[in-house]
């Protein structure tokens, strides 16, 4: 079975602190902290145009 989130290792949250707490959401297209709950959303169509 395929992975749909996954951890990003040595990241640190810029809300909370905390390491290792980002997960990425690849379906969603959010980064988001397990400690805090503090999101981010992917903007794809940005990348896209690059």
């Amino acid at each position: 079975m395929t992975e749909l989130a996954y951890i990003l290792d040595g990241l640190r949250c810029a809300a909370c602190h905390a390491v290792n707490t980002l997960w990425l959401d690849l379906i969603r297209g959010l980064v988001e902290c397990h400690e805090c709950g503090q999101g981010a959303l992917l903007d794809y169509e940005q990348e896209a145009d690059a």
